[in-house]
C-alpha cells in the first residue's frame, strides 16, 4: 500500500476537521453550562471512535489497536464519521465548508483507493 505523504496529511487534516465539528455541534445544542458539558462528550466520542477500533497493522496508522476490527467495519466508521462531520457542518449553518469537507473526503477515499482495497480485504 502506497503512503502517499500529502494524503496522509490531507487525512489528519480531516480527522481534526472532524472532532472539531463533533465540539462545535455538541456546544451548539444547549445555551447554558452544559454546552461545554456536550461538546467535550462529542470530542471524546468522536476521537473514541477514531482511536480505539482500527484494523490490527494498518500501515496508515500504527498498525496497534485496543480493540481489532475487521476492514469493512473500520471503512465504515470512517465514512459514517466524516459524513455526520459533514452533515453537522450543514446542521450548523456552514454550508461551503461542509461542502468542502464532503468534497475532500470524497476525493481522499477516490485517491486512497490502495487503501480501501486492503481494508476490504481485513477479516
Amino acid at each position: 500500500m502506497s503512503k502517499n505523504p500529502i494524503n496522509g496529511v490531507v487525512r489528519f487534516l480531516m480527522e481534526l476537521g472532524a472532532i472539531f465539528t463533533f465540539g462545535k455541534w455538541g456546544y451548539s445544542l444547549s445555551n447554558s453550562w452544559t454546552a461545554i458539558v456536550l461538546a467535550i462528550l462529542m470530542v471524546v466520542l468522536c476521537g473514541t471512535l477514531w482511536g480505539v477500533f482500527a484494523v490490527k497493522d494498518d500501515p496508515s496508522r500504527s498498525g496497534k489497536t485496543v480493540i481489532p476490527t475487521s476492514g469493512p467495519i473500520r471503512l465504515a466508521l470512517e465514512l459514517i464519521l466524516f459524513g455526520t462531520a459533514t452533515w453537522m457542518l450543514f446542521n450548523l449553518g456552514f454550508n461551503t465548508p461542509a461542502w468542502i469537507f464532503g468534497a475532500v473526503t470524497l476525493v481522499h477515499y477516490a485517491i486512497s483507493y490502495d487503501r480501501i482495497g486492503w481494508l476490504l480485504k481485513q477479516k
